[in-house]
Formats: structure tokens, sequence, C-alpha cells
């Protein structure tokens, strides 16, 4: 509540060239989110809609944009600030005046040393006490590390720094162990012979990006056998919601995307009615918002299963944690060249470990390992996909 009053006296301005920035509104399941950081400085030139500070939330990050062309006058949020959508952020010169609020603040500062320095005038006098107690605090603090030598010894606090985590950070730290606490939590393991799909790839990738304008990757392979599998163990599908299993007639598939401010996971929409092409732009599109951080929470929100791909790191096996509320994840791995027993011969074959994480409560081991070895057929045999069988 002080807060709010703060900034509502920041704008008692009678001005009428002086325009506010202020905070958009950020989506239907988001109320507040935290002021970042600012983009541009008091006294800056900014145009129309160009951004001057961000704000993250707990899904994504959201541009506070400059509604005139103008000249920043001041701020009247702090970074580290808790916002609303409506709060008053700057206050923008139409005119192009420059700031002078900026050196009226820095004013204090400077007077406040005159005060403090009369202080130290005054704490001078009794200097020789003083003087007589540092070497009892010197033999003190020598004497101590001869009585704890034989204690480990720490790395000092100098060298350790304390960051708070991001809203974004501590919403998926959250999710996850909360994941963890609800879920009874269950992976099983197959493993993938790459040889057909990345064969298809290299025939086909050129023809494919000639006619598309795309390139065709390993992932749509994987979504379309995910698909198939998820049409063969519809449990897989469905979640538990309280005494009820809610089975989901449509397939929108999660694609666990990290970026350098934390994990976000983006939504296919009915990729059970999509080709080739059409997963493959979806993918790059969504992929693209991610890390430019332009992504929205309606894109983010919903799906009924979660793809991810810790292979683009080198991962080479790892026990996926399932995305609330969904009920299992699919985990691909790196492709490692390795041999393998064909027809009776040994021969080095690109092989992929998967790992399906599932809940337990709902899906049982029968319907999971069936649901891992329709992806293991699929990927091996994509005609499987034209014949559907």
């Amino acid at each position: 509540m002080g807060t709010k009053q703060i900034w509502s006296k920041g704008f008692s301005s009678d001005s009428a060239d002086l325009v506010e920035a202020v905070v958009p509104f950020m989506g239907e399941s988001i109320t507040d989110g935290t002021l970042a950081t600012f983009l541009k400085k008091p006294g800056d030139r900014v145009e129309v809609d160009e951004p001057i500070a961000q704000i993250e939330t707990d899904k994504v990050t959201i541009d506070v944009a400059s509604p005139e062309a103008g000249v920043i006058k001041e701020f009247v949020a702090k970074e580290g600030d808790t916002v609303e959508p409506g709060t008053k952020v700057a206050i923008i010169s139409k005119s192009g005046e420059a700031a002078h609020v900026a050196p009226s603040e820095k004013i204090p500062e400077k007077a406040a040393p005159k005060p403090s320095e009369k202080k130290e005038e005054v704490k001078q006098t009794p200097k020789p006490e003083v003087a007589a107690e540092k070497p009892k605090k010197s033999t003190a603090a020598a004497s101590t590390p001869k009585q704890t030598a034989s204690e480990p010894q720490l790395p000092p606090k100098d060298r350790e720094r304390r960051v708070p985590m991001t809203r974004l950070r501590k919403r998926v730290a959250t999710r996850l162990k909360d994941s963890q606490n609800t879920f009874a939590l269950l992976t099983t393991f197959n493993e993938v012979d790459m040889t057909n799909l990345m064969k298809l790839r290299s025939e086909y990738k050129d023809a494919f990006y000639e006619k598309h304008g795309v390139k065709l990757g390993l992932m749509s392979g994987f979504i379309k056998a995910a698909v198939s599998a998820l049409q063969h163990q519809p449990v897989v599908n469905a979640v538990i919601d309280g005494d009820d299993i809610i089975y989901r007639d449509y397939v929108d598939i999660s694609i666990a995307v990290g970026t350098p401010k934390g994990l976000v996971v983006p939504v296919i929409r009915n990729a059970d009615r999509m080709n080739f092409a059409d997963i493959e732009k979806e993918i790059n599109t969504l992929a693209k918002k991610a890390n430019d951080g332009t992504i929205s929470i309606d894109e983010m929100a919903g799906g009924s299963f979660t793809i991810s791909n810790g292979g683009v790191y080198g991962s080479l096996l790892s026990t996926p944690i399932i995305n609330p509320p969904q009920s299992a994840i699919l985990g691909m791995h790196s492709i490692v060249s390795r041999p393998m027993v064909v027809g009776g011969n040994v021969l080095p074959r690109p092989m992929m470990y998967v790992a399906l994480t599932y809940d337990h409560r709902l899906i049982d081991g029968r319907e999971a390992v069936f649901f891992l070895r329709r992806i293991k057929d699929v990927v091996e045999d994509p005609r499987r996909l034209l014949l559907d069988v």
C-alpha cells in the first residue's frame, strides 16, 4: 500500500507535456510481477512503443513500452519492486526536456557526508581509548585460529555471492517440487535405433526445405511418434482430478525449452492434426519466441504431454520430471554410435536412449512400456505412420 502512495505522489503534475509509462496487462493468470531491469536511463530519448523496462513474472518477461516519443524525465519505481498492471513506472516528456530530477536526488547524498564528518570530528577526542583497545582485539583474534586449527577451514564469505532467485526460477522450483510430492513417479527406459529416421531426413531435407521453407529435424518425427503412442495408450494422455480421471480427446504436446532465463514449456496445439511441416514450423516459431523472451502466457498454457530433449546438451540418460497437470513426460537423449547386433552381425548404429516418466497412480507399468515401445517402433520405421500399423 505504501508504494502505491509514493507512485501517486510522483505523478501529481499539471503539465500536459508529461505522459506516464505503465505496466501493461500481463495475462489472466498473472496478477503481479517484479521490475527486473531498466533498459533506459533518465534523460534518454525514446520512440513510441520502445521498451524502457522489463517486468519478470512467474512465466514470461514482459516489456514496459513508452506510450509517446520523447525523453525520460524520471523513473517512479525501482528495480526489484513488485508491480501490478497499471502501475506507473516512468514519466516521459513529449517536448524532449531532459530530466532534472536525477541530479536533485543526488544532492542529499552529497550533503549527507557533512554531518557524518562532524560526527567523526567529535569521535576523534576519545581516540587514545580506542587505540588502547585495539591490541586486545587483535590478540584475541590471533589466539582464535590457534585454538581452532584442527577445525575445517571454510571459504571466506567475501568469495561467495548471494543473488535473489528470479520469479521464473522460483516458479519452476515450486512446480517441480510439487510434482515430486504429488505424483508416484516411475521411469521406464528403452533404446531407439535412429538409422531409418536419420536416413529419411538426409534423403528429403533439401526437397522438404525447398517446398516448406523450414528444415526437417528429428523432433517432428518424435512428436508424430508420441501422437501415435498417445492414441494407442490414451491413459497416458489423461490426468487425475480428485477422485476422477479426465481423458483428453486432443493431443497438445508441450516442448521443454531451456532459455538463459530459465525453463519454459511452449505448447504445440492439436499436434494430432498436423503434418511434419506444420510441426517443424510451429517448433521454430515457439523456440524463437522462448529464446527472445517474447512468448506469451497463452502459448504456454495447457498441454497434455511433454517432450524434453536433453540430447541437445549432450545428455546420455536422465529421468525427467512430470510437468503438472500432466501424467507423463518423454525424455530424448543424445545419439551415440554403438555396436549393435543386426541380422546376426555386429554393426555400428546411431542409438538413442529414451525415458518415460509417468504417474504410477494412473498409469500401470504395462501401459507405460507399451507406450514407449510404440515410440521405438515408429521412430525406427516411420512407414508405420503411413499405414497406421
